[in-house]
């Protein structure tokens, strides 16, 4: 994806990095449909005529009686009057619209750029991966909603939230350099081979965490345990191999997904710390470098926060801060990377 900086760029770029910041919102709703329980409240997928929502009270009746046949409202929401059902259809509806105009904001502009000439063949290909990642993150959503649409399932399973919402940051992750590829001149470039490859542990722990992140969210894993810095009045809580398996137990005991989580988040400070104090010589550095530390250290002060908070149910505006300093954590490492590329 080698391609020239030149002024020639700036609608795309400006295009590029709204489509950024529109998947950051889209995880956002994703994470409140997730925290709302809203996210097997539509039980159709209909990509086009689905962009509406019921228009009279009988369609609302009709919509509400299809989510009556699956386990959730049977057994969780059985409690559930039309206008609570309207709430958390609403999350749903919002986060699948929200994909849809993502879609066409990439489209539209996409062929004007073509029409307009704007785009050149180096452009192309990564355009086009850029669509089939998009296309692929939204035939991962509704396979992760239909596998929860029966009486079995009460939630969609946690795993695939988790390749959910890794394919939704793997689609920030590449939009985002691309636009950096396309903004950033070659003099603000640096050699800096051992930094790049610490940017590259980070990363790669940081990937490893946002999934635990997802696990968290899925399981209501913060309900396990709602002290810090003691987990349950322990550091290395009890409970955390009773899940019949060392694979079970790190993939779908609470406990033990939270004590991952928060050791995971210690050594990110810590490496990214470090981080912070070998690309003190750099000047090309200083923004990114500065940004990183003090993301790092609000992400951990936001998860403590929602842990000491979360009493029968996590709070939600907490999650939500922790899950876009999350992003924005992964945004300013990939940043730093960028800079340090060969």
């Amino acid at each position: 994806m080698e391609m020239q900086q030149n002024k020639g760029n700036r609608a795309i770029v400006i295009w590029l990095f709204t489509g950024v910041a529109m998947i950051i919102v889209q995880v956002l709703l994703g994470g409140i449909t997730r925290l709302t329980g809203s996210g097997l409240s539509i039980t159709e997928w209909k990509p086009i005529l689905g962009a509406l929502p019921p228009m009279n009270e009988v369609a609302w009746q009709a919509a509400f009686e299809k989510y009556q046949q699956i386990g959730q409202s049977k057994y969780i929401n059985s409690h559930f009057t039309l206008s609570d059902f309207k709430w958390i259809y609403f999350w749903e509806w919002l986060h699948r619209n929200w994909a849809r105009l993502i879609g066409i904001v990439f489209f539209v502009p996409f062929v004007w750029f073509i029409i307009k000439k704007k785009i050149d063949r180096s452009m192309i290909n990564p355009m086009i991966v850029l669509f089939i990642l998009g296309g692929l993150q939204g035939l991962i959503g509704w396979i992760m909603v239909k596998s929860g649409l029966n009486e079995e399932n009460l939630y969609v399973s946690h795993i695939r939230l988790a390749i959910h919402f890794i394919a939704a940051l793997g689609l920030l992750w590449y939009v985002l350099w691309f636009a950096l590829k396309l903004s950033m001149p070659s003099s603000r470039i640096v050699q800096a081979p051992g930094l790049r490859k610490l940017s590259g542990w980070i990363l790669g722990l940081l990937v490893v965490q946002l999934v635990y992140g997802a696990f968290m969210a899925g399981l209501h894993a913060a309900l396990a345990a709602t002290t810090w810095p003691s987990i349950n009045g322990a550091f290395v809580p009890s409970g955390m191999f009773s899940q019949g398996g060392f694979l079970a137990d790190i993939t779908h005991n609470q406990i033990t997904i939270q004590f991952i989580h928060r050791t995971l988040a210690y050594v990110l400070t810590l490496l990214i710390a470090v981080w912070y104090l070998r690309s003190a010589r750099l000047p090309q550095l200083a923004a990114v470098r500065a940004l990183a530390l003090l993301v790092v250290l609000l992400q951990v002060f936001l998860g403590v926060l929602t842990v000491l908070n979360s009493g029968i149910k996590i709070p939600l505006g907490f999650a939500l801060a922790h899950q876009f300093t999350g992003m924005a954590l992964l945004m300013v490492m990939i940043w730093g990377r960028f800079v340090t590329r060969p």
